[in-house]
């Protein structure tokens, strides 16, 4: 991670340690106030929208906002998109749904541990605390002519007044609090004439507001260097827009120069020139994209523009984005890191649907979409021109190292990339298979950042994918957390396309904690045939086996055949394993995992699929 890392980590424990960190980010410190609610009402700054009845979305009633609505004022949540929780109507803000773990609201931010055995994942402290359930209640009060102002208010009170500054897990994280601020921002300006916001609320939903941002501001430095990925261009984000929505408030013109400056560089930095992410993830990748689209929308808005990189790279993204897309599904490979983020939901689209947060992005630079949906709306986005145009054939991104081919509804996705940037998982050459919308060969996923071990070592490891491991072990070595060892330095990817063919040739050095192995593999998809043929290729040494790992959904077991030989010609058993599959986070579900292991050093593999349509 380099010197600059290591000081900096240093520096910051010990200041957590000493205290320093207490007189840094106060606690109970002095209320402020910017601005009368009369008088902001009156010169409201540009927003996506100026209130509830200036939005160009069609209304419709909707029964599904209608339920999810109605579940929120019930006290029934749903966790990342996936798994629901009753947390009753008189919520605590400072307990983990899953474990019952209660945090101490007395101990500073910098007290509170975020990985704990005893408490389990934070981020199930976190999720509620960020307030993007809000997105589906105002949205049932547009289409369905409701007005739950009073229900809002009383939330974003209730945060304030269980959560005292600077004290307890909810501040913790800035990214968290950055997301808290876009939210509660986007709901004032939706039920700014509201008699529900009053006076005095307005005056504590400010205060709060810039007691969050002084701590962004001035925490700045732990994700801009420590973490630096989604984390901080979330924040420098928050910071930059400070100054757009809050004009206002004295600090926020400082604030906001500094927080432009720093999103340009972290854009710039994070998203390489090929347009892929240094995060590994497509789902980190969305989160890059919607802050774009909350970034350059705002910018335009307020007659401001970034650095040529920022719109470069915006499109450069969508560009990769698409390309590893599933055409039918929407939906994108399970692959890397996982944690459930749909920070703005503005559609009833599944949170896998990648399409809404795409075309947002593509609509702000260019006014196009591939299909319209009720999302570019929020964002005050009109006359769009529809272009469904995409694109098959072969599609090499060779700076993170993801190759693809795409032909009509077959998507063959193949990653083989050297690591500049941290690793999240030790997938390298792993295989996604996708026909009709089906992904037959698929990435375990993520599962919970906290968890079990051995559930750690499978869904991040290498068994958690469809690639090969030598004698049971990791291409990599694992140590705590996030962290890799060995990363892979060396890796070598080319996809090209004959008569009949389509061939990915790559290798990759690796398993350097075991004495180092080269790990060639070649996939040849036969064009418009269901038919790939792998070889995996390793020497070995004597007592040495690999094993070759292949993740199917077992519902369509009947319609996938995979054969293989080994060196000699001779077949090689297949096995079943059960194993897990975690679509969303949080949750897992029973899966298949078929092998092969072999001493010899090369599996000769034929995949066929019998399509289910």
């Amino acid at each position: 991670m380099g010197i600059r890392y290591v000081t900096f980590r240093v520096k910051y424990m010990v200041s957590s340690k000493l205290g320093i960190h207490k007189n840094k980010f106060p606690i109970s410190p002095d209320s402020k106030s910017f601005i009368t609610l009369a008088s902001w009402r009156a010169n409201t700054p540009l927003f996506f929208f100026d209130d509830k009845d200036a939005i160009p979305v069609d209304k419709k009633q909707n029964d599904v906002l209608a339920s999810r609505f109605r579940e929120s004022k019930n006290g029934t949540y749903t966790f990342f998109s996936s798994k629901k929780y009753d947390l009753g109507t008189a919520y605590d803000w400072i307990v983990n749904s899953a474990t019952g773990y209660r945090y101490d609201i007395t101990k500073h931010w910098s007290e509170i541990e975020d990985l704990s055995a005893e408490a389990g994942d934070i981020k199930y402290v976190w999720e509620k605390a960020r307030f993007s359930y809000l997105y589906d209640i105002i949205r049932h009060d547009y289409h369905n002519d409701s007005n739950q102002a009073a229900f809002v208010f009383s939330e974003i009170e209730s945060f304030i007044n269980q959560n005292p500054i600077n004290l307890g897990p909810n501040y913790k994280c800035s990214q968290e609090i950055s997301l808290r601020i876009l939210n509660w921002t986007f709901a004032l300006y939706y039920y700014k004439h509201s008699t529900h916001l009053t006076s005095e609320r307005f005056e504590a939903i400010l205060n709060s507001i810039y007691w969050q941002l002084h701590h962004v501001y001035n925490n700045i430095n732990f994700s801009r260097i420590a973490v630096r990925n989604n984390h901080a261009i979330t924040e420098t984000l928050m910071l930059y827009i400070s100054g757009l929505l809050f004009p206002f408030i004295p600090e926020t013109k400082k604030w906001s120069r500094q927080g432009k400056k720093w999103f340009e560089q972290e854009i710039d930095y994070q998203i390489y020139d090929d347009g892929t992410f240094l995060q590994f993830s497509m789902n980190y990748h969305r989160v890059a994209v919607q802050l774009l689209t909350w970034g350059i929308r705002l910018s335009q808005l307020h007659n401001d523009t970034f650095t040529k990189a920022v719109y470069e790279k915006a499109k450069k993204s969508l560009d990769f984005l698409e390309a590893s897309q599933d055409p039918v599904s929407k939906q994108l490979p399970n692959y890397g890191s996982n944690d459930g983020a749909l920070f703005f939901k503005l559609t009833d689209d599944d949170y896998r649907n990648y399409q809404s947060q795409l075309d947002d992005l593509r609509a702000v630079l260019s006014g196009t979409v591939r299909q319209s949906s009720e999302s570019q709306g929020w964002y005050g986005l009109q006359d769009l021109k529809i272009d469904p145009t995409r694109k098959d054939g072969i599609f090499s991104f060779r700076e993170s190292g993801y190759y693809i081919i795409q032909e009509e509804s077959v998507k063959t996705f193949i990653k083989c990339g050297s690591y500049k940037d941290r690793p999240a998982q030790a997938d390298n050459l792993h295989l996604d298979i996708w026909v009709n919308g089906i992904n037959y060969l698929r990435d375990a996923g993520s599962y919970k950042y906290n968890t079990s071990k051995e559930e750690l070592d499978f869904f991040m490891g290498t068994k958690g994918h469809n690639t090969i491991s030598v004698n049971g072990k990791d291409q990599m070595l694992k140590g705590s957390r996030f962290i890799w060892y060995n990363w892979i330095k060396n890796a070598i990817g080319n996809l090209s396309e004959t008569t009949n063919n389509y061939v990915f040739e790559g290798q990759i050095e690796a398993f350097k904690h075991i004495g180092g192995y080269n790990h060639k593999r070649k996939v040849d998809k036969i064009k418009n045939r269901l038919e790939w043929n792998v070889i995996d290729e390793v020497t070995l040494k004597k007592g040495d086996f690999i094993e070759q790992f292949w993740h199917i959904n077992p519902d369509i077991e009947d319609l996938i055949e995979i054969t293989a030989v080994n060196r000699d010609g001779n077949p090689v058993e297949l096995l079943k394993n059960t194993a897990w599959y975690s679509s969303y986070y949080g949750v897992k579900i029973p899966s298949l995992q078929l092998s092969f292991k072999d001493t010899t050093g090369k599996l000769i593999t034929t995949i066929k699929i019998k399509s289910s349509n």
